[in-house]
């Protein structure tokens, strides 16, 4: 039977390069954003492996309400990828505008807890892997940043999650990324790293053998 893969942030950049090779290596993915109209696209391209799961990570019953549906179609989690994030127009804290910062808050920190909290209990029952989206801005310290400071915490939880997880052989591993050439960016960035390098991670980390526990992955670009 196909392991299935519940990512979160799906419709574009990483989330949606980690669902094209999931399903490429034979998992089923369940695909969730806001962009209703971008994750139908996405999935009719995948096929019958794909399942379309529109809602909003700021609201834990919209993440809730897509793990229900991802279980009824494809009988399972086994694992999920805390993908969906977002970056600051004005970085500052003085110049900066708080309810953005609210924003960030919401979708980098509460996404990914709400994102834990709907998939952890289908997770135990497959032993599975909780992967999360940090940053080489969760790494090191980066003046004033405000969105490198919501990193951190992801980090942080990841190795926490990693403990509590392996008590009953579940993995937590978190992908750290440098610059990654996608919508993130207004310019682009095609010199740097591409979406495909961090699916790559992801999958990687999820598809290591039981023994191993890939626990953090740390991606920069050469140049």
């Amino acid at each position: 039977m196909a392991k299935t893969l519940f990512i979160t942030g799906a419709s574009t950049g990483i989330g949606a390069a980690t669902a094209r090779t999931a399903a490429a290596a034979g998992w089923n993915v369940a695909l969730m954003a806001r962009s209703a109209d971008k994750l139908d696209a996405l999935a009719a391209g995948i096929g019958d492996q794909a399942l379309a799961v529109p809602g909003d990570v700021t609201d834990l019953s919209s993440v809730e309400d897509a793990v229900t549906e991802t279980v009824k179609r494809f009988g399972g989690i086994d694992a999920a990828f805390a993908n969906a994030g977002k970056g600051l127009d004005r970085p500052g804290t003085v110049e900066g505008d708080p309810q953005e910062w609210r924003t960030l808050v919401d979708i980098n920190i509460m996404g990914v807890l709400y994102a834990a909290r709907a998939t952890l209990p289908e997770l135990k029952k497959t032993k599975g892997t909780l992967v999360l989206t940090g940053s080489a801005a969760g790494k090191r310290h980066i003046s004033g940043s405000i969105y490198g400071a919501t990193k951190w915490f992801v980090h942080g939880y990841a190795g926490n999650m990693a403990e509590e997880m392996r008590e009953w052989g579940g993995r937590c591993s978190v992908i750290a990324p440098g610059m990654v050439d996608t919508p993130f960016f207004d310019d682009g960035a095609p010199d740097k790293l591409q979406p495909q390098d961090v699916a790559d991670a992801v999958m990687h980390a999820i598809a290591a053998p039981e023994r191993a526990a890939i626990r953090e992955i740390h991606l920069m670009p050469q140049s």
